[in-house]
């Protein structure tokens, strides 16, 4: 059997996955203070879908005794559908990450849904 033929494979056991990350740069101390609401506007207003999905559970590493993991001004949205969306603002420039995974048969639709949805 082919290479291919064993991806086929594993995609029809398994699922297809994807995962991107985006970086969002703005510029100066008002670039920094934007980043901030930004993080503060997610977790006072979370999504409640993305992309046609709903989110089932919002998990703030901001809060260590839910995760049991050390404190992180990191947030991630987990939908019904098995996509994770993590945000996290660095920590020395006025820049935000975007982490993404989705799992499915068309999965770089779904991408795109979603990465729209959060950097718009």
């Amino acid at each position: 059997q082919s290479l291919y033929g064993y991806l086929q494979e594993i995609y029809a056991k398994y699922g297809l996955y994807t995962d991107k990350l985006i970086s969002v740069v703005r510029k100066g101390i008002q670039g920094l203070e934007e980043i901030q609401q930004m993080m503060t506007d997610f977790r006072e207003h979370p999504a409640s879908e993305i992309a046609g999905s709903k989110v089932v559970e919002v998990i703030d590493y901001l809060l260590p005794e839910k995760t049991g993991l050390p404190k992180s001004n990191v947030l991630q949205f987990i939908c019904e559908d098995g996509a994770i969306v993590s945000v996290r603002p660095s920590g020395t420039e006025p820049k935000i990450k975007f982490y993404f995974g989705i799992k499915g048969d068309n999965p770089a639709e779904k991408m795109d849904a979603i990465v729209k949805q959060f950097t718009v």
